[in-house]
């Protein structure tokens, strides 16, 4: 089953009027599969421009962290048994592949990659990964607490551990997170939450906080971490630096290390979820292994060979297009479980899973959601894209009109001829007495979601919600097509 979706003006309260899907992007509920997503040949805006940070942070920040070198996770605890939550398991990781022991040896490549430089210590954090993810599995939070503060997996040459933590807290790093949270250290705030039980997890089950615990760890984190690497390759290789071992390239493999990790653990890293949205949504590039996941493996490649030759077009095109596919990938996870929010038995599980792929592409995408007007009278909203308040003034009623543009032909309705959108669901009387420069709400697409990913929130629980017309500014700004986002049926 398809829908079709045209974009509906509804208040923040009438979430419900947002229902009907864009051009095949949403279709039948599924079944969750419980089996890892782990093919090991896995594979807009710049990514400089996006990283909202502005840093220019030219040595490898991701070296110098420091942690307990104290190991206080549950080493009982060896097994991961995702069947206990019914979560999708290759969207965190799976059983096959958890704990430090999977990762035995490690060859010069992962993935299809082959990396430049040693970055065995950052690929063994996924290791730290997959154990983090089993022990919250079994609700053995302090046990995962442990591993994510302390490490276990990735040793330093002096002993201490490097942790995912340290990259998650740290200041400063080369990605848009924190400056468009306002505060240094949000990725981490935001996992400590899911650890701890506070904040946005505060009161939640156990579900919800596994599902926390398992999805923002394997993906905002370790998405950000792959974001300022590639960003700190840029800054080094705009710099003159281009030496394999301590130069980009060392820091380009790093985000590689980051994003798909060892083979033995890739059904705990993004990678993992970007091979089960392909699978999803029809954007398979063959059996396994997304269109998305390919796409970023064929830039890492190029990238590397870009940075080694001081390419400066070459591996800032390859970094923009890891952003690229790093939106399409978490834009599919977000409309798949948005849309499964109707469930009766599961729909805080699923509003736990969106609100962590929502919160991995949230910096890079709520800027670009639709602004809208208020309208008084009618309550609702008329979308004015990326216009500003004084656009709200220009929505007037035409009478069998002849328009030119995408709303060629003859038309009767409530018409903006700054933004050229129509304002849905309002009356003449409404369209020339409700709209006001006073109301006007920024980024209102991402307000919207928001709300409806608010986890203290029950009341938007068992409605299924399709969220397309949100996103999709955010696709046209980073020149998706509908065709990339593909169909989920």
């Amino acid at each position: 089953m398809k829908l079709s979706m045209k974009k509906t003006q509804g208040i923040t309260l009438i979430l419900l009027m947002m229902m009907a899907a864009f051009a095949g992007c949403i279709g039948g509920d599924d079944s969750d599969d419980d089996s890892s997503s782990s093919a090991a040949g896995d594979s807009s805006s710049s990514t400089a421009d996006t990283s909202d940070s502005g840093a220019s942070d030219s040595s490898d920040s991701s070296d110098s962290d420091s942690s307990d070198s104290s190991d206080s996770s549950d080493s009982s605890d060896a097994s991961d048994s995702d069947g206990s939550d019914g979560s999708d398991s290759s969207d965190s990781s799976s059983s096959d592949s958890s704990g430090g022991s999977a990762v035995s040896t490690m060859d010069a490549e992962d993935g299809g990659y082959t990396y430049a430089s040693n970055v065995d210590n950052h690929r063994s954090l996924m290791a730290d990964m997959c154990d983090i993810k089993a022990h919250a599995n079994a609700g053995e939070w302090t046990a995962a607490k442990g591993i994510y503060t302390n490490g276990k997996n990735a040793e330093k040459s002096d002993g201490s551990y490097r942790t995912l933590q340290g990259f998650a807290a740290a200041a400063g790093k080369n990605h848009g997170y924190d400056a468009f949270y306002g505060a240094d250290g949000s990725v981490d705030a935001m996992i400590m939450d899911a650890l701890e039980g506070t904040g946005d997890f505060a009161g939640v089950s156990d579900t919800v906080r596994y599902q926390g615990i398992a999805k923002l760890t394997a993906n905002l984190g370790m998405v950000a971490y792959t974001i300022h690497e590639l960003n700190t390759a840029i800054t080094k290789a705009n710099a003159g630096n281009v030496d394999n071992d301590t130069g980009a390239p060392h820091n380009w493999d790093e985000g590689w290390a980051f994003f798909h990790g060892p083979d033995e653990n890739v059904g705990c890293s993004p990678v993992a979820t970007l091979n089960k949205r392909g699978a999803d949504f029809g954007t398979e590039h063959t059996a396994g292994m997304a269109e998305t996941t390919y796409n970023i493996q064929q830039s890492m490649i190029a990238g590397l060979a870009a940075l080694q030759a001081e390419d400066q077009a070459g591996y800032t095109d390859a970094a923009n297009d890891v952003v690229k596919n790093v939106i399409i990938a978490y834009s599919q996870a977000t409309l798949k479980y948005t849309y499964k929010m109707d469930s009766s038995t599961d729909a805080a599980k699923y509003q736990a899973e969106a609100y962590a792929f929502w919160k991995t592409i949230e910096a890079y995408a709520a800027p670009y959601t639709d602004n809208a007007c208020y309208n008084m009278q009618s309550h609702t909203m008329g979308w004015v894209g990326s216009y500003d308040n004084t656009s709200c003034d220009d929505f007037a009623w035409y009478e069998d009109a002849q328009m030119g543009g995408p709303n060629s032909g003859t038309f009767t309705g409530c018409y903006n001829m700054v933004s050229h959108t129509v304002a849905e669901g309002v009356d003449q009387a409404q369209c020339e007495g409700g709209f006001s420069n006073d109301y006007f709400y920024a980024n209102y697409g991402a307000t919207s979601m928001n709300n409806i990913l608010d986890l203290q929130d029950a009341n938007v629980l068992g409605t299924s919600y399709d969220v397309t017309a949100w996103l999709q500014p955010v696709w046209d700004h980073y020149g998706i097509t509908a065709e990339e986002i593909g169909s989920y049926s």
